[in-house]
């Protein structure tokens, strides 16, 4: 069982996301860069496991960030000591002002601190010699020693007198193979953790996200992680798959949408999703709903979109009733 220590930064937001739900996390992900959001999403679809008590951990560390970073904003280290030893202890203060100081000032390749040797040398062993010492330079070096131990004779003796040469090296080098060797390392990271995140964590996160942040995040899993990607999007369910239902479906699903948000959502889909609405709808609403639409004229992406999402929502909630169910990877729709 892993412990709250043993969890990188990023596993630890992926686990707070997880625990404030799709909704509010949906909210968060608007405000990330597209790394972030492609770090974060890579993390929820492949979290597996995590305890109660290491959850609540989880919770109760970033809770008392918060409030020392908030101080320390308002009125520097001293100011956030002395709120922080009124509130925890002096030793619990320290330990919070600590981390928050060494993230801050964040040691390049720091992840591989607690990194398995054996692991580390499977990635960079075919890499140039220069990658290499540049890596084993930041590791510890009880560990750099092992792996330069299992290197080629001849490649050994490079790598030791490239480190011996080493001088400065450009930031931008550092952080590129930095990322690089930390997105190798998490592709096939484990943990041993009650079911919690994995591709339905993240599908339940990505519907419930504004159609622009969905797209960022797919198109970078697609890039980065064509096989997450395809697996994520099988599970998924967009508004365009609206066509993929039959009618007793469609029909129950006009039951319950407002024609309103209906006549937005259509803005601009294919010709075919649109007759799929229009053939399960009387001739009377299926012409007012064609005139509301004709008399609003053009409408703003952004409104389309979260039209869209409503019209979605409701099919989940329908689905989640169990009144519809959807295609998963084939299947045939029903109407229970």
């Amino acid at each position: 069982m892993r412990t709250l220590r043993d969890l990188p930064n990023k596993t630890k937001a992926a686990v707070l996301m997880l625990v404030m739900g799709a909704e509010i996390s949906g909210e968060v992900v608007k405000h990330l860069t597209d790394q972030e959001i492609e770090t974060m999403a890579f993390e929820v679809a492949r979290l597996e496991r995590v305890s109660p008590d290491v959850r609540e951990q989880v919770i109760d560390e970033f809770y008392e960030l918060a409030i020392a970073q908030e101080y320390i904003a308002e009125g520097g280290i001293q100011n956030a000591r002395a709120v922080l030893e009124s509130a925890f202890g002096s030793d619990r203060a320290s330990a919070i002002l600590n981390k928050i100081l060494s993230n801050m000032q964040v040691v390049p390749f720091d992840f591989l601190k607690k990194a398995d040797p054996a692991q580390v040398m499977s990635f960079i062993q075919d890499e140039h010699p220069q990658t290499i010492a540049l890596v084993l330079s930041y590791m510890p070096v009880v560990s750099a020693a092992q792996i330069l131990n299992k290197l080629e004779l001849d490649q050994r003796a490079e790598v030791a007198a490239r480190i011996a040469m080493m001088e400065q090296t450009p930031p931008e080098v550092i952080k590129k193979v930095e990322a690089i060797l930390e997105k190798k390392m998490a592709s096939v990271a484990s943990t041993e953790m009650s079911q919690a995140g994995g591709p339905k964590a993240l599908v339940d996160l990505l519907n419930r996200v504004d159609r622009s942040s969905e797209r960022v995040i797919l198109e970078l899993l697609e890039q980065n992680e064509p096989e997450l990607a395809e697996q994520i999007k099988g599970m998924m369910f967009v508004f365009e798959d609206i066509v993929q239902l039959d009618d007793r479906a469609i029909q129950a699903i006009l039951r319950e949408v407002d024609m309103k948000e209906l006549g937005v959502a259509l803005k601009g889909v294919k010709p075919e999703v649109q007759q799929k609405i229009f053939t399960n709808m009387s001739e009377r609403a299926m012409g007012m709903l064609k005139e509301d639409m004709e008399f609003m004229g053009p409408v703003r992406t952004k409104a389309v979109e979260e039209a869209q999402q409503k019209v979605v929502a409701v099919i989940r909630r329908l689905e989640e009733s169990g009144e519809i169910v959807l295609s998963r990877g084939g299947e045939e729709e029903m109407l229970v």
